[in-house]
């Protein structure tokens, strides 16, 4: 890989060092310059997740985590309920993205994986590997924190709760095992605080070479050149706008509705994040396929927006994207993010006033 020829795997550095820092015990989230660039923003049960790769040599603990990212997500994606055809579809759109998230060695494809997984599992009823995936990628990444929607479509809700619950104590103790109560406990109040400087670091530059803030906010202070702008502002209405279908109640029986939520949970936690960066968006876009397979007449006009979309989040980031364009136009802007924004809003006029559609995808 170009990764290891070129020593160029920062992230997995820091990945790496998660594991090497809770067995010592040394601080998760202060900078280490001479181990890596940057700061870890994992949880601490990150430790477990990485301790196989962490204990290989560099060469091959980066290959073999792009190949796990890669593998999980698309086992995760081949057992959605959806046919041969759109499962390679879904793929097909998100292999630029996907590919992007192993350039730059990232837990990205993962995320996506452990929300789709989530899914999968309440549609399976086995909801004890749904609560699993949900809070064990809550506590590493935040984002599928999200997918606890799905709760909604279980057929076993009580179960539910307690499954949650249970993970959510083994998996906050885990790290216990090979570290110690106080430095875990002690970890996760550091990570709070350093998810909170993180937050204040993403909004704070306007620049066309800032690489964080690439959601609908970002798109609002880079087109009006704040920095003031409150997040508040777009989140609440969206928050209010996404659970409002959720009123369908009957339609909870549709699987082509359920779906749809799946692949509003996958967007919706980029565009809405000031976290998202460029190889966030094999998490988005994987639910930019799952909405282009489930769209029944392929018009016009449903294609044009999947080629926006293709062209304007996944290539713009590509040698194939002119620079000046993808620098001073769609990174200037974060417009990255304005595709997607147009597909969760068609998903959720379908989620709000689609009728029923055949089980059968």
């Amino acid at each position: 890989m170009a990764e290891v020829l070129h020593h160029s795997f920062n992230n997995y550095l820091i990945f790496r060092q998660v594991f090497w820092h809770t067995l010592a015990q040394t601080n998760l989230y202060s900078p280490y310059p001479a181990e890596y660039a940057d700061i870890n923003h994992y949880g601490p049960v990150f430790s477990v997740v990485i301790a196989p790769f962490a204990v290989l040599p560099d060469w091959l603990g980066v290959i073999a985590w792009n190949l796990v990212n890669a593998a999980v997500l698309l086992l995760a994606i081949k057992m959605l309920p959806l046919s041969r055809k759109n499962i390679l579809i879904i793929l097909l759109i998100s292999l630029v993205d996907m590919m992007s998230a192993a350039h730059n060695v990232q837990f990205n494809a993962m995320t996506a994986a452990f929300i789709i997984l989530a899914f999968v599992f309440v549609e399976r009823e086995r909801d004890i590997w749904a609560t699993f995936f949900i809070v064990l990628g809550f506590l590493i990444k935040l984002y599928p924190i999200a997918a606890i929607v799905f709760f909604l479509f279980s057929k076993h809700r009580v179960r539910f709760i307690c499954y949650g619950f249970m993970w959510l104590a083994v998996l906050f103790c885990l790290p216990m095992i090979f570290s110690s109560p106080d430095f875990i406990i002690r970890s996760y109040a550091d990570w709070y605080h350093a998810l909170s400087d993180k937050v204040v670091e993403n909004v704070s530059s306007l620049s066309h070479t800032h690489m964080q803030d690439i959601c609908v906010m970002g798109i609002i202070r880079r087109t009006f050149q704040t920095t003031s702008f409150n997040d508040l502002y777009v989140l609440v209405p969206a928050v209010a706008i996404f659970a409002w279908p959720l009123l369908r109640i009957s339609q909870y029986a549709n699987t082509a509705y359920r779906l749809r939520y799946l692949a509003l949970v996958l967007i919706s936690v980029v565009i809405f994040s000031d976290s998202a960066e460029s190889a966030t968006y094999v998490i988005a876009m994987t639910g930019v396929g799952i909405w282009y397979v489930l769209e029944q007449q392929k018009t016009p006009w449903v294609i044009g927006v999947l080629v926006f979309a293709i062209f304007v989040t996944s290539l713009s980031t590509t040698d194939l994207c002119p620079p000046y364009i993808k620098i001073h136009i769609i990174r200037a802007f974060a417009l990255k993010a304005l595709p997607c924004l147009l597909v969760w809003l068609l998903l959720i006029k379908d989620v709000a006033f689609g009728k029923n559609l055949p089980d059968k995808i």
